[in-house]
């Protein structure tokens, strides 16, 4: 028997991650692990609970902190989808390969 250690206050694994959308034009992410693209279409970020991909148009990261995990996109934010795999099969992230 596998048991479900999930517990719906605190996300996976006790890992808690919030997301705050404000009018569809600004975006607050907490949990952030490191972004592995962005443009102005789309924002791909390896969060502490997957994959978070962010699709929008005239988007901008207007705040960047990977030691507290927070991150603000502004922009036209269309969509914010969850995915397993977000290609990081070719290799580090943006910010690993920044600080090399």
């Amino acid at each position: 028997m596998v048991e479900d250690k999930r517990n719906s206050k605190t996300g996976t694994n006790g890992v808690m991650q919030n997301l705050m959308l404000e009018n569809r034009e600004k975006l607050s992410v907490s949990g952030v692990v490191d972004v592995e693209s962005f443009d102005e279409e789309s924002v791909i970020l390896h969060t502490q609970l997957g994959v978070l991909i962010i699709k929008g148009e005239e988007l901008h990261i207007n705040k960047l902190n990977i030691e507290s995990g927070e991150l603000i996109i502004e922009g036209d934010i269309i969509s914010c989808t969850y995915t397993e795999d977000g290609g990081r099969s070719k290799g580090l992230g943006f910010l690993s390969k920044m600080f090399r």
